[in-house]
């Protein structure tokens, strides 16, 4: 009778939030229970285990994103989940916490994580994908991402996140990366395009 009053009460708090901790879940069901309820829940497909410690509700490998906070879903996974990039993407996780980068497999799917410093964790917004707010990279802060890791991008990518970019907003985060970045955004003529267009 027990574990059927914790389930309730663990079910009822994840559905006011996208993750859960085994933390969490303690504080209701006590060390006694905790495991066990976790067990019979991840069985019935009521409850996905993201990572060590983190589970959800929702089946969705970008539901991780919470599980290393602060963090945000960006680069070619932004682009995908702002409409700019028509292929499917993995879910791509930048953090500031130490992890080992690289690609790890959760819910059966590649997710992949990098890190960013803390002085470039900004610009981030919370988009609604996979059944949830998720923060992800602005506009302007994917465009100046992908500069910064080096990623290619195609030209009508390059255009259409540009076009979406805010003028007043990119010069300020360009400005944050640094005068080595600048120096880059100039020569590529980032700056320059939205000085031109915006005389």
């Amino acid at each position: 009778m027990g574990k059927v009053k914790y389930k309730d009460r663990v079910i009822q708090l994840i559905r006011n939030s996208p993750v859960i901790t085994i933390d969490s879940i303690r504080k209701i069901a006590g060390r006694k229970y905790t495991y066990l309820l976790l067990n019979i829940l991840v069985k019935k497909g009521e409850l996905h285990r993201l990572g060590r410690g983190c589970y959800s509700l929702i089946e969705d490998p970008a539901m991780a994103v919470f599980c290393f906070q602060p963090a945000y879903l960006g680069l070619q996974n932004a682009l995908s989940i702002h409409n700019l990039w028509e292929q499917e993407t993995n879910p791509l996780i930048l953090t500031t916490k130490t992890v080992r980068e690289g690609t790890r497999e959760i819910l059966g799917n590649n997710v992949f994580l990098r890190r960013i410093p803390v002085h470039l964790y900004f610009g981030v917004e919370y988009v609604q994908y996979g059944g949830a707010f998720v923060p992800v990279s602005s506009p302007e802060k994917t465009l100046l991402d992908m500069l910064y890791f080096r990623q290619p991008m195609e030209r009508e990518v390059l255009a259409a996140l540009r076009k979406k970019s805010d003028r007043t907003r990119l010069r300020e985060y360009i400005s944050r990366y640094g005068p080595e970045f600048s120096k880059l955004c100039r020569k590529l003529k980032i700056i320059g395009h939205y000085t031109e267009r915006h005389k």
